[in-house]
């Protein structure tokens, strides 16, 4: 698999785990627990920025990153 797949895999992985628990949050687990749905929404704050550094770090083979002499 190339390198850059497995990096955008990673990458839509943890930001559908983020839209998955915000949605989720206040869909239905709010009928049970606010504070629950708000510790939810506060790990799901967290994934975008940790998505971002996932998805602009450089895999082992990578060559987009070099510049041309």
């Amino acid at each position: 698999m190339d390198p850059g797949t497995r990096r955008r895999r990673r990458y839509f992985v943890m930001m559908g785990t983020a839209v998955v628990l915000f949605v989720s949050a206040w869909a239905f687990v709010r009928l049970w627990s606010v504070p629950a749905a708000i510790a939810l929404c506060v790990v799901a704050m967290v994934i975008p920025p940790a998505a971002a550094i996932v998805g602009n770090r450089r895999e082992p083979g990578e060559r987009w990153w070099d510049e041309e002499d």
